[in-house]
């Protein structure tokens, strides 16, 4: 643990966010009047203010179909305030931060003391989790859940969660190795009505597999905004 933790100190030597010299305060800023950077044409656009700004470290997870490619069968993460940041050089590129100290650390190192190391001398400001549910209204199916019941400024709150559904997809600029960029709406909760994963590294599974082989979890990092809703920092 000691060297790998030495590794990713040494690794964030020239990270944006560590140079910045911003993070005075932590969490909980305002961001209201934020915009997400290259918002696609094809992505409704949002109807209120964003409420949370997050950067997520995680996995996507996939099965092998029968056809030999695979099918994303939902995802893991730990979501993290970047709400402070918004404004600087490090809000742009936290990103990319987090998804070259997450892609060097091993398979048991976990997402939280990952970004623990990221955000370097003090506790990250942990947001919430976002995994997948049974569809709340037909029971079928899965959907995506952003959940802030448990941690911070919302713990204890059983309201603090949205549960929602894709209305849009846009592949990553960035490239075919990213995940999509994804538009959704809520189905339940109070958390938000709007949500946006933009700025997505990494989390694409390989191009084919062996039909019958395990699930695969593929690690990525990406940005979650979150609009409206009755829940605030």
């Amino acid at each position: 643990m000691f060297a790998i933790a030495t590794l990713l100190s040494l690794a964030l030597a020239s990270s944006p966010m560590m140079a910045s010299g911003l993070m005075v305060k932590r969490s909980g800023c305002d961001i209201s009047n934020a915009k997400i950077t290259g918002f696609p044409t094809s992505f409704a656009a949002p109807s209120l203010k964003p409420s949370f700004a997050a950067v997520a470290i995680g996995v996507q997870n996939y099965t092998c179909g029968s056809t030999g490619t695979y099918t994303n069968v939902g995802a893991v993460a730990e979501l993290f305030d970047i709400s402070c940041l918004y404004g600087s050089s490090a809000f742009d590129t936290i990103q990319d931060a987090a998804i070259d100290i997450w892609k060097i650390a091993p398979p048991i190192f976990p997402a939280q003391e990952v970004i623990a190391i990221l955000h370097s001398t003090n506790t990250p400001a942990v947001l919430g989790q976002h995994y997948y549910v049974t569809n709340p209204l037909t029971g079928q199916g899965v959907n995506p859940k952003w959940d802030f019941t448990s941690q911070g400024a919302n713990a204890g709150n059983s309201n603090a969660f949205v549960v929602a559904a894709k209305v849009t997809g846009v592949s990553a600029p960035t490239g075919s190795q990213d995940i999509d960029w994804v538009d959704l709406k809520a189905l339940t909760g109070s958390l938000a009505q709007e949500v946006y994963r933009t700025d997505t590294r990494e989390g694409q599974p390989p191009a084919s597999c062996t039909p019958g082989s395990p699930m695969i979890s593929v690690k990525y990092a990406a940005k979650y905004w979150l609009y409206g809703g009755s829940v605030k920092q």
